[in-house]
């Protein structure tokens, strides 16, 4: 029964019944419970996109996919998480640490939730040859989407707290989207660091890949790669010379 009660929908997070979800998020009956639920869903579909991603090349870099995005939200949330706490205790924020936490994690199964969705529309292109750069692209895009939807859900909830149970100052409302823009920036070096998460097809797997080029760059060298016909990119772009076999989410 506990168990049951420990892995169940009760509190995914809903974008319809918002003010009732919220209110049973922040009550203060079995937080820690909440949070292990939360914690289950963000990995589980965390491991599924992650194997999603990595089967484009391979059993090996789908299995090494699978177990990266998990702790690629999980690092995101362990490193950003403090400073948002100890800003908001300074402004006068009354929220608990294990509130905050379920807060924040509830933004992250949501994120989590939505990508899983697009695995259907991933396999597609995976079985009907989807471009190496077009795949990449994808995957961030599905990854920025479902970011949106996660972090305006955070905020509504912090904003929710600040209107309704008057435990959370309306500064700190502020505050938390700016602190959501540090979170994307932390995500994205933690990303970059942890590549491959797909895998180039027919090249060896790789389970971490060298330090060169940039994110961004490596995005630009990706759309000049879908537009070209050839080796060498139609429009001049000053590329750092290790990012032509660099890309984001793609081993070399």
């Amino acid at each position: 029964m506990k168990t049951k009660e420990l892995f169940s929908f009760r509190f995914f997070p809903s974008l319809q019944n918002r003010d009732e979800y919220f209110e049973q998020l922040l009550s203060e009956e079995k937080p820690l419970s909440k949070s292990l639920n939360l914690g289950f869903f963000l990995l589980i579909f965390a491991f599924a996109y992650g194997a999603a991603m990595g089967s484009y090349h391979s059993f090996e870099q789908a299995l090494s996919a699978a177990l990266k995005v998990p702790v690629l939200f999980a690092l995101s949330i362990i490193i950003c998480i403090p400073a948002l706490f100890i800003i908001q205790y300074i402004l006068g924020s009354r929220l608990k640490p294990v509130q905050m936490l379920n807060i924040i994690l509830s933004g992250f199964v949501l994120i989590t939730a939505i990508m899983v969705s697009f695995i259907p529309i991933v396999i597609l292109f995976l079985l009907t040859g989807g471009d190496y750069y077009f795949l990449q692209l994808l995957h961030i895009a599905i990854f920025i989407l479902s970011g949106i939807f996660g972090m305006k859900h955070i905020i509504d909830a912090l904003r929710y707290t600040c209107e309704n149970k008057g435990i959370y100052p309306k500064t700190g409302v502020e505050v938390a989207k700016f602190w959501v823009v540090i979170l994307g920036l932390v995500g994205i070096q933690l990303a970059w660091n942890l590549r491959p998460f797909t895998g180039d097809y027919g090249k060896p797997f790789a389970l971490f890949r060298e330090y060169e080029g940039n994110f961004y760059s490596a995005i630009i060298y990706s759309f000049n790669k879908l537009l070209e016909d050839g080796d060498t990119p139609k429009k001049s772009f000053n590329y750092p010379q290790p990012i032509k076999k660099d890309s984001v989410f793609l081993t070399p």
